[in-house]
């Protein structure tokens, strides 16, 4: 339902870049729809290109938005937006992680919101990542703290939340909520979440492991988000929140921004796995690491879908530079400038660009990448020992 009092409103909500015009008759429009209400102040007629600019590029780093109108009305309200992931320190970190996490939470940022890292130890300890060790698992939260400071992330408006620690600070608020949402649904609808855990509802699972879906629905509560913005793995406890909104009647529903997995290696690796160090580029590796992880890496000639190592060029390189220059010698048809991905993926399909070519132009932009995370770990003390006693680690799944 859309309710306007006096108000003439026009929206084309038809494409992720539409346009849509605000004209004010009165200081305030009421808007309801799907349960949603939001109080906007408009002072004077206004064309809003600037939440129509911030819109853009925050669709920009997402493959799926729930819902899009929803995030233009919370863009409207004129206030920081609270943007959260969560991540269970379960190991090294891979460059989905680190590169590509860096280039979203400093498009967020940039756009009027703060990024809340939910650093999930409790959450791993169910998981039995580092089997089960919270010192172990609370040693690899610190590590993640520490390349998330080094890969070119803006820490201005970034906070990192451990969830042991803020949970202890309000218990009761956390843990009623959690208890409400078990209530809230069936085990059967518990069990389709279990996915967001690496884990299949035919597997013989711990009770942690069927609690862990609650509590993650709980934290978008907990810490009060606008926008939820994770992988597309974890959609369905996000879902479940939306869900939650509805059963409780609660008028603030969290925005799901997802963002599409980026590919293992190895063919048919649908996301990097930490346990198979051959499927994905750690943010520590060295560049001898990274150059023969690439050039063993899955790359079929004139075919994007599926190929890691174009997914990296267009998921990771481009965003970052805003080009992509191609080097390579003469009789292989000379450097190349690339000032549009589409530009790039029509010469790759095309068979102008070598797999080759662009196995050893992606290694070299990911090492430059990389270089200040390596730079961090090598001349910082505490850094270099951090890591060298996390790569002691077994990884468990």
């Amino acid at each position: 339902m859309l309710k306007i009092l006096n108000t003439r409103i026009f929206f084309n909500l038809t494409s992720h870049k539409s346009k849509y015009f605000f004209y004010k008759q009165m200081e305030t429009i009421n808007i309801k729809k799907e349960d949603n209400e939001a109080q906007v102040k408009i002072s004077q007629e206004i064309h809003d290109e600037n939440v129509e600019k911030r819109y853009n590029e925050i669709m920009s780093i997402t493959s799926e938005c729930i819902q899009p109108d929803e995030l233009k009305l919370k863009l409207l309200q004129k206030r920081k937006l609270i943007c959260y992931d969560g991540f269970e320190p379960s190991g090294r970190m891979h460059i989905a992680q680190g590169l590509l996490k860096s280039h979203i939470v400093n498009t967020l940022t940039n756009n009027g919101c703060t990024f809340i890292f939910w650093i999930a130890d409790w959450f791993a300890q169910l998981n039995n990542k580092m089997s089960g060790d919270l010192n172990k698992i609370k040693k690899v939260g610190q590590y993640f703290i520490e390349v998330w400071k080094s890969c070119g992330m803006n820490m201005e408006n970034v906070q990192f939340m451990w969830a042991s620690d803020e949970i202890n600070k309000n218990p009761d608020k956390y843990w009623s909520t959690v208890i409400d949402i078990s209530r809230s649904f069936n085990i059967n609808r518990i069990k389709r979440c279990l996915t967001i855990m690496g884990r299949t509802e035919g597997e013989d699972n711990y009770c942690s492991q069927i609690l862990y879906p609650c509590m993650q629905c709980a934290d978008i509560f907990f810490l009060n988000v606008d926008i939820c913005q994770l992988g597309t793995d974890q959609r369905k406890v996000n879902m479940l929140a939306r869900e939650y909104c509805d059963i409780k009647k609660i008028k603030k529903k969290p925005v799901i921004l997802s963002h599409g997995m980026l590919p293992g290696l190895l063919e048919g690796q649908e996301k990097m796995s930490k346990s198979d160090e051959n499927s994905a580029i750690f943010m520590d590796d060295n560049e001898a690491d990274v150059n023969r992880k690439i050039k063993k890496a899955y790359c079929p000639p004139n075919v994007i879908e599926s190929n890691p190592i174009f997914a990296y060029a267009k998921t990771i390189i481009y965003p970052h530079y805003k080009e992509f220059s191609l080097a390579r010698k003469e009789k292989n048809g000379g450097d190349k400038l690339y000032l549009t991905i589409e530009e790039m993926e029509k010469d790759y399909i095309n068979g102008e660009i070598h797999p080759l070519d662009l196995k050893d132009n992606v290694a070299l932009y990911i090492n430059k990448m990389l270089q200040p995370v390596r730079d961090h770990f090598q001349n910082n003390a505490e850094a270099k020992k951090l890591l060298s006693e996390i790569k002691k680690y077994k990884i468990t799944k």
